[in-house]
């Protein structure tokens, strides 16, 4: 049983995951792999939308997406990429990506490499995870301008879409205890975490909501 505090703290983090940036044109759009499809699916309607001209798909497979992308992540978003009526010329794609980090590096080389002039990236994760990919961005290729996006949807209904609400919010833990920790790793950039999203989060890992966080580190206030 999930309590109405456990509930009410989920949902902050949820709300602080998300960059609340307005979708603007920009140069390329970078769908960061997952088991998520939605973030294929996002993509493309922004392409669609005339926000972008290019389409990179980054990610190999992960123990969470071998079995339901065997030919690997950014391989099936670009296979639904097709199937919805993108054209190959308007599709890259980075295969060996196995971490935000590589989706970073990797995505950056890509491009440069195809001689892609790229000045702003549309960056398109799964909703609980934009916070996390601006920050590694910017860290890792701080000379362009991030535009985070994902699939408009409330907590409500990626807790439906996901079918799991306790595996929900142990990953919206473990998304923000990167956040904690990863910029003195050199991983992404420092952000400010305000008090009441801290004490939420305290009271969640208190809960044992802690499946997903990295082990056998000191996950605290900066």
């Amino acid at each position: 049983m999930i309590s109405p505090q456990a509930w009410a703290d989920a949902r902050r983090l949820w709300g602080y995951h998300q960059m609340g940036h307005t979708v603007r044109p920009c140069s390329v759009a970078v769908g960061l792999g997952s088991h998520d499809l939605g973030v294929a699916d996002t993509a493309v309607s922004l392409y669609e939308r005339g926000m972008v001209p290019l389409l990179v798909f980054t990610g190999a497979n992960s123990p969470t997406t071998r079995e339901r992308m065997p030919r690997g992540e950014a391989v099936h978003y670009r296979e639904r990429a097709f199937e919805l009526g993108v054209p190959s010329s308007a599709v890259l794609v980075e295969p060996q990506a196995r971490n935000t980090g590589e989706n970073i590096r990797f995505s950056r080389a890509l491009l440069e490499e195809s001689g892609v002039n790229v000045s702003s990236v549309l960056l398109i994760s799964k909703p609980y995870e934009e916070r996390r990919a601006y920050a590694t961005a910017r860290k890792l290729w701080p000379e362009v301008e991030f535009v985070s996006a994902s699939t408009p949807m409330t907590f409500e209904e990626y807790l439906d879409s996901i079918g799991d609400p306790r595996l929900v919010i142990d990953m919206l833990v473990g998304a923000l205890q990167r956040l904690l920790i990863y910029p003195d790793q050199g991983f992404m950039i420092r952000q400010a975490i305000p008090e009441d999203v801290m004490a939420a989060y305290d009271r969640l890992r208190g809960s044992g909501f802690t499946s997903r966080i990295v082990p056998d580190s000191a996950a605290t206030r900066p």
